[in-house]
C-alpha cells in the first residue's frame, strides 16, 4: 500500500467496502491446445527403438499428455497476452510432434468475468468440475516459463497421481518478513512455497479436495500480497494438507544455460526489450515526499537514481527551493495520501508536455532504475490504458479488486490517466490509501492492471534469494535497517557498478 514513508502501516477493511465493484460469477472457457518445448528429446537423443516400440511410446506419451491441464498465468495487456500466445504455440508445436490427442491449455486472462482469476484458488471448483474425472494434473506456469513436455511427463510420472501432490521448485524465507506477515518467525526456512517461474503442479485429488473445502468454507475478504506463499499456506492448512514437494526438474535457469540438461522447465531470465528503450524525455517521474523527510530521504534519491530521470519533480507539503519541492496545497497525512496522488495526476495532465506518454509515481524511499524501466516500457503501448507495477489484491475471493502497490512505483500511460480523470472516481477521503483507491477506480472502468514482478514493495532481503536470482529488478522500497545507497548500487545500478562521488563502487548481493 502506498503511503508516505515513516507513517504507520495500516490495513483497510470496512472503510472501503462500500466502494467495491462487484463482478459477475466465473464462467471458465476451455481452450484446446497442445504442449511440448524446445529441446525435448528427439529421435537422435532417444535409444534406437523398433518401429512398434516407438509407436507404443508415443501412444503412451500422448495418453499421459491428455491427462495434464496446462494453465498459463497470463494477462490481458497486449504485450503479455502475445507472450502467452507464443508460449501456447510453442507448446502446440511440441504436442503436434507427438501426435494423437492434444491436452487442454488455458490462459487465465481469457477466463470470463472474474477479476480474481489470477489468484488461482477461486478457480478450483471449476477445475474440479471440468477436469476432476478425466485428468491427473493441473500444471501452472508463467508466460516466460519454457516447458520440455516429454521431460515434464517423465517427471510427473514419478508421482502417484491418485494421491494428493503439491509440486514445485521450493522457495523459503531465510528470515521472517513483513510481506509474509512474519510467518514461521522462529524458523521461516521450514515452510516451502513454489517459484511460479519454474512451473508448479497440483494432482487432481488435491484439486478436488481444495474445491470441496472452498465450497464449504468460501475464501475470506482479505489481502493478496504474495500469491505463491499464500497458496502454499492455504494448501498446507496448518499441517492438515500436503507440504510443497520440491522437484529438481522444475528449474528457473535460462534455457541456454549449461545447467538445464535435467530440467523439464526453464525460464527466460532477461529484462524485456522491444526495440529501443523509451526516451528519457518520455518518462515523467513524480516523487511523493513531506518536509520531515527532506533531509534524509531526498539526498538518497539524488545520490542514486535521480540522474537517470530527465523529467522529475518532488511533491511535498512544503516548498523547499534547495531540492526543489513543489507544494501542491495538499496537507500531509499520516497515511494514505490519496489527495496528493490525485493532485499529481491532475498536474501531469495539465502542466507536463502532452507529448510525454508515461508517468511514474514513487515514494521518497523508493529505489528504482529508470534506465531499466525505460527498457521495460518499450514493450508497452502508451496509447493503451496501462497501469503497471507490482500487483496486490483485496477481497478477490468475494468480488474485490486488484491494485498496484505504491511503494515499488506506479506507472501510468497518459491514456490511463486521461480515462481515470474523465471518470467520476475520486478519493473518498484525503488520507485514503491511494494505491487501493486507484485499483478500485480502474476496476470500475474495466481497465485491468498489469503486473510485473520486477517491481518490489519491500527490500531485497524481504524476498527469497532464489526468487531474486532469476530477476533483473526495476525497483525496491524502504530504507529500514539497510544502507539504501548500497542496495541501489548492488541491485539496480547498470552492471552492478557505477560511479559514486567520482569513484567506482561495486557490491556483492550476498552481503545484503
Amino acid at each position: 500500500m502506498s503511503r508516505e514513508p515513516g507513517c504507520n502501516r495500516w490495513l483497510l477493511f470496512a472503510a472501503c467496502g462500500h466502494l467495491f465493484f462487484l463482478l459477475p460469477p466465473l464462467r471458465t472457457r476451455a481452450f484446446a491446445v497442445s504442449v511440448l518445448p524446445e529441446g525435448a528429446e528427439d529421435e537422435t537423443e532417444l535409444p534406437v527403438l523398433q518401429k512398434s516400440e516407438k509407436s507404443g511410446t508415443i501412444s503412451k506419451i500422448s495418453r499421459e499428455l491428455k491427462e495434464i491441464v496446462f494453465i498459463i498465468q497470463s494477462q490481458s495487456n497486449s504485450f503479455h497476452s502475445k507472450r502467452a500466445e507464443d508460449l501456447k504455440r510453442d507448446i502446440l508445436k511440441q504436442a503436434a510432434d507427438l501426435g494423437k490427442e492434444l491436452p487442454m491449455v488455458l490462459l487465465i486472462h481469457q477466463m470470463d468475468g472474474h477479476e480474481g482469476a489470477w489468484t488461482i484458488l477461486p478457480l478450483m471448483r471449476d477445475f474440479s468440475v471440468t477436469y476432476g474425472r478425466n485428468s491427473s494434473w493441473i500444471f501452472f506456469c508463467e508466460e516466460d516459463t519454457r516447458i520440455q513436455v516429454v521431460k515434464l511427463l517423465e517427471t510427473l510420472g514419478r508421482f502417484n497421481a491418485s494421491k494428493e501432490w503439491f509440486l514445485g521448485k521450493a522457495l523459503y524465507d531465510e528470515e521472517s518478513t513483513i510481506i509474509h506477515h512474519y510467518a514461521f518467525a522462529e524458523n521461516p526456512t521450514v515452510f516451502k512455497f513454489p517459484d511460479f517461474a519454474a512451473g508448479w503442479a497440483l494432482s487432481i485429488p488435491l484439486v478436488n479436495k481444495l474445491a470441496k473445502k472452498l465450497k464449504s468454507e468460501p475464501l475470506k475478504s482479505d489481502f493478496t500480497i504474495d500469491l505463491k506463499h499464500e497458496i502454499a499456506l492455504y494448501i498446507w492448512q496448518k499441517g492438515e494438507g500436503p507440504h510443497l514437494t520440491p522437484v529438481p526438474e522444475f528449474c528457473t535457469d535460462d534455457v541456454n544455460s549449461y545447467k538445464v540438461d535435467h530440467c523439464a522447465t526453464t525460464f527466460s531470465n532477461f529484462l524485456p526489450l522491444c526495440g529501443e528503450p523509451v526516451k528519457k524525455e518520455d518518462v515523467f517521474v513524480a516523487v511523493k515526499t513531506c518536509q520531515k523527510f527532506h533531509a534524509d530521504r531526498i539526498p538518497v534519491v539524488k545520490q542514486t537514481w535521480e540522474r537517470e530521470a530527465a523529467l522529475i519533480e518532488y511533491y511535498s507539503d512544503y516548498a523547499d527551493i534547495s531540492i526543489p519541492t513543489i507544494d501542491l496545497g495538499i496537507p500531509n497525512t499520516d497515511r494514505g495520501h490519496c489527495g496528493k496522488t490525485f493532485a499529481i495526476l491532475e498536474r501531469f495532465m495539465n502542466h507536463s508536455s502532452p507529448r510525454t506518454p508515461w508517468l511514474v509515481i514513487v515514494d521518497d524511499d523508493t529505489l528504482i532504475s529508470i534506465f531499466r524501466l525505460r527498457k521495460l516500457l518499450s514493450c508497452y503501448d502508451p496509447n493503451e490504458p496501462v497501469f503497471l507495477g507490482e500487483r496486490y489484491g483485496y477481497g478477490l475471493g468475494t468480488g474485490g479488486y486488484s491494485y498496484i502497490t505504491g511503494g515499488g512505483g506506479m506507472v501510468f500511460s497518459r491514456t490511463a490517466v486521461q480515462k481515470l480523470l474523465a471518470s467520476k472516481c475520486r478519493c473518498y477521503s484525503m488520507d485514503a490509501p491511494d494505491d487501493m483507491v486507484l485499483g478500485m477506480c480502474f476496476s470500475g472502468l474495466g481497465i485491468p492492471i498489469t503486473h510485473s514482478p520486477l517491481f518490489h514493495q519491500a527490500r531485497p532481503m524481504d524476498y527469497p534469494k532464489g526468487y531474486l536470482a532469476h530477476q533483473i529488478p526495476v525497483s525496491f522500497h524502504k530504507h529500514w535497517n539497510i544502507d539504501p545507497v548500497k542496495v541501489y548500487f548492488t541491485w539496480l545500478a547498470t552492471n552492478g557498478e557505477e560511479s559514486f562521488n567520482g569513484k567506482k563502487v561495486g557490491y556483492n548481493r550476498e552481503d545484503l
